[in-house]
């Protein structure tokens, strides 16, 4: 199966984007800013990264907006946090009614 490429612009010049995937020096995640946008069937990205790394020819698909990416990253820690609350409620919850049960544990 052929992998698809992007035919229609998704970013703008100097605007700034995440790796969304590992790529050659720059590991997912990693900040950095588009400097040019070229292609006629396939549109290309060069972007200069904040570790120092250039890439050029990347796909629309290897990058993500910054602040798409940032708040879905704050959505997903927001997620974990509620999750972690929800459990430590859960086990309080089961040793409060082992306690009403048994009786407190220093009686």
């Amino acid at each position: 199966m052929r992998a698809t490429i992007s035919r229609t612009k998704v970013f703008k010049r100097r605007q700034k984007v995440v790796a969304a995937v590992d790529l050659p020096g720059v590991p997912a995640g990693t900040f950095g800013k588009i400097w040019l946008v070229t292609g006629v069937t396939w549109i290309r990205y060069h972007v200069a990264f904040d570790n120092g790394g250039e890439l050029a020819n990347l796909d629309a698909s290897q990058l993500r907006d910054r602040r798409e990416w940032l708040a879905e990253q704050a959505a997903a820690e927001a997620a974990e946090r509620e999750a972690q609350r929800v459990a430590a409620r859960a086990a309080l919850r089961a040793q409060a009614l082992a306690d009403l049960a048994d009786g407190p544990a220093g009686h």
